[in-house]
This record gives structure tokens, sequence and C-alpha cells, in this order.
């Protein structure tokens, strides 16, 4: 069992004596003498007592400074303070309550009143403890169920996107690597952390809506009708209505992604046809991320392009398909990018050194009529 620990300062030895004398009667208290009260605030500072005993009458600091002092300690506004004072003066009494002392004993000190008194402080100072004790539990076990909540509504929205990840024909790191990328550009655009946390659980719920779309259209490998297409561009309605009114920010924020991440700077987009800053940031964000690791990526209908080609690319489309502010910050963050990449590369994948060295990709813009022909059907089923 802890012993209570009781502060005694002053300056007269015969005084301490007596005060430690009457200490000795509280069970489960341990009193601790200061004949200078300097070494007494020290002492304070650096401990944790239950109850602290000043005289008035002291040098420097008195028992007045010596009460304002202690108060402006960390942690000890609410320790009881008890002055001894042979002073009946109102006016020093008031001046000591307002510097923090929460009682009195006059001198001589009567045995049966001190004993009663610093009962009475130290089972406020017991009650203090444990309700602290129970407000630091409460807070614990209001941490954890949060936790627990978060993790519980992180994995599930893990699990849908996955879910839509599955009906496409996807890399399989995909939604880890643009929810990343997504958190990057945040970063760079001085966005706080906690909507970068946001942005990187809410970005893999982008396409759920795919879930919506027939397999005869979002499985097909060749170019898609004009029909087609117009079935194809309602998942990013179906992704929003699917999340939309969710009591989650971060589902939220999926809802607002899902139905603005196909919009393009220029108007040409959809759902919506939104331009330029109408378009949602999360939604012009993950447009960046997403299409980078798109066409970087391998999929059924076309091979992955060098970083270098789908740079260049993206490029070309600044102020047409991308916001070029946040599109100049992804590039700036190009060297974290490529670390992110690599660090969510897919199992079937061979490192990205060897990769580069064992092909030579054709760039848009060859000569070559069939390469040109593939390319212009992947740029076409990525980007739209």
């Amino acid at each position: 069992m802890r012993h209570m620990l009781i502060a005694i300062v002053d300056d007269v030895a015969l005084n301490l004596k007596l005060l430690e004398h009457l200490v000795a009667r509280l069970p489960g208290c341990q009193p601790v003498l200061f004949d200078q009260s300097a070494a007494g605030l020290d002492w304070c500072e650096r401990n944790d007592p239950d109850l602290v005993i000043v005289d008035y009458m002291m040098p420097e600091p008195d028992g007045l400074a010596f009460a304002e002092r202690f108060r402006a300690l960390p942690g000890k506004s609410e320790t009881p303070l008890l002055m001894i004072t042979a002073n009946t003066d109102l006016d020093l009494r008031y001046r000591a309550l307002e510097a923090g002392i929460n009682d009195f004993l006059n001198k001589p000190i009567d045995r049966t009143e001190f004993l009663a008194r610093a009962r009475n402080m130290l089972r406020l100072r017991e009650a203090q403890k444990r309700l602290a004790d129970r407000a630091a539990w409460l807070e614990s076990e209001v941490s954890k169920a949060t936790a627990e909540i978060a993790a519980r509504e992180l994995e599930t929205i893990v699990r849908l996107a996955r879910a839509a990840e599955f009906r496409d024909p996807e890399t399989g790191a995909h939604i880890q690597r643009m929810a990343n990328y997504s958190r990057l550009i945040a970063a760079q655009i001085g966005i706080g952390a906690r909507e970068q946390e946001i942005l990187l659980r809410a970005a893999p719920l982008h396409d759920v809506g795919k879930l919506g779309t027939p397999d005869s259209i979002l499985l097909k490998p060749g170019k898609l009708t004009a029909l087609e297409w117009e079935v194809m561009k309602q998942h990013a309605t179906i992704g929003s209505e699917i999340l939309r009114e969710s009591a989650s920010p971060v589902i939220q924020a999926g809802a607002l992604i899902a139905w603005s991440h196909h919009e393009k700077f220029d108007g040409s987009g959809y759902p919506r046809g939104l331009r330029g800053e109408a378009i949602p940031l999360y939604g012009r964000i993950v447009a960046i991320a997403d299409v980078f690791d798109a066409l970087t990526s391998t999929r059924p209908y076309k091979r992955s392009w060098s970083v270098e080609e789908a740079l260049a690319h993206m490029r070309e489309q600044s102020g047409l398909h991308f916001d070029p502010a946040l599109l100049d910050a992804f590039i700036r963050a190009l060297p974290q990018a490529l670390q992110i990449m690599a660090q969510f590369r897919d199992e079937d994948e061979a490192p990205l050194p060897a990769r580069a060295a064992s092909r030579t990709p054709t760039a848009p813009g060859r000569t070559n009529a069939a390469a040109d022909d593939a390319v212009s059907r992947s740029l076409h089923r990525v980007l739209q």
C-alpha cells in the first residue's frame, strides 16, 4: 500500500519536530521535512505530495510566495495546501486563499484540530486520485474502443475496395499504391495529417461502383463501344450511391471521390462535367494517383508504361485532364512515389530495375502502327 506523502515546510526546527510527531499519528502517512522553503519547492517539483503544510512567516519565499509558486508547478493545482500562521489578519487570509491555500491552522497548534483538518484534506486528496484514476481508465477504454471501431471500419473499407478490384482486371496492389500516391500529393500541398489519413483510407473506394457494372463490359478486353462507355461511366454514380449518407468521415470522403475522380480539369469528364476547382479536391488528387498507377501497371489489355512515359503523357494532360498545381506537386514528390511503387509492387512483377532492363517499350507517337493502335486502346481504357 502506498504511503501518503506529507511535505512540511517551516524554518523553525521545533515546529518541524512537533508537526512530524503529529503526522506520525496519521496512519499510512510519511512526513518529509524542509527547514528552507526553496528546498521544499524544489522537492515538490520533482515529487507528488498528498498534502503540503507550510508556515507563513519564513525567509523568502514566505508562505504566500511558496503557495503561488507551488500552484504554478505542473500537476499541483489540486494538491491540498495547509497554512500555519499566528497572524489572524483577514486581509492576509484573503490573499492566502487567492494564492491557493486551502485551509489554515492557528498557532499554537491544537493537536485535535490539526489531526481532524489533516485527515479531511487527505481524504480529499484520496478522492481526487481515485477520480483521476477512474478518468484515466475511462479515457483508456474509450481510446481502445475507438481504435477497434476504426480498425473495423478500415477492414470494411479495404474489403469493399478489394471486392470491386476482383471484378476489374487491375493489379493486386493498385489500391495501396494509388491511396499512398494520393496521400503523398495531399502532404505536398499542405493538407493536415488528419485529412491525409482520411484520404489514404477513402481513396481505395474510388471504383467501388464497378460492383454494379456488367461483366460483359467490365471484363471486355477490347475497346468499348459508345453505348458500353455510357454504361461503364455509370460506375461513378453507382459508387457514390453505395457510399453516400454514411456517418463515417472516411466513407463520406469515399463517396465524394467515387463520383468525382473521373471529372477532368477542362470540364470534359464525367458524370457531371465539372471544371477546374469546382471538382472536389479529393477527386482531383485521386485522378492523378489513379491514372499514374494505371499507366505504370500491367493490365490484361495493356503493358505497363515506364515512369518517364507516364509522366510525359500526364504533363501533356496538365490543365486538360489534371489540375496543373496538383500534378506539379506529384512530380516534385516523385522520389517518394517511386518508393511507394517499390514497397507495394505486385508479387508477380520483377523489381523495377530488372523490368526496365528487360524490355524496350514503344512510347506513344512511334511509327509502328500496331504498337500505336495498342497504345491508343490502352490510353482510352485507362483514362476514360
